[in-house]
């Protein structure tokens, strides 16, 4: 079976971290970390939805139940602290224990 099938909310709190030229994804990079952000807020809602309507479940890890899709685009891009880009294909969507969700571009599945 693919898809969530319950009730999630989405915790617009995580957001802006995975959006391009916001503070939060910004503070990551200045961080030396490296931000996983999707092309555009648009981008975001669209793979939540395609992820919750088709997404595989892909384990529960770091306190997270994970699903995950792969998309023929690029939904994002990987920006780590140099500059240096690398586009993402790959959606998740973590639930927390509150069932309150949100997604991230990845490169590939989280793993434990």
């Amino acid at each position: 079976m693919s898809g969530i099938d319950r009730k999630i909310i989405l915790d617009r709190r995580h957001l802006a971290k995975h959006l391009p030229n916001t503070p939060q994804s910004d503070r990551l990079m200045r961080r030396g970390r490296a931000a996983h952000v999707f092309n555009d807020e648009n981008t975001l809602l669209r793979v939540a939805q395609a992820i919750i309507l088709e997404g595989t479940h892909t384990g529960f890890f770091r306190g997270y139940d994970r699903y995950g899709l792969m998309f023929a685009e690029a939904i994002g891009v990987r920006i780590d602290p140099t500059g240096s880009k690398i586009p993402l294909f790959y959606g998740e969507v973590k639930i927390d224990a509150d069932n309150k969700y949100h997604p991230i571009p990845r490169t590939q599945p989280s793993e434990e």
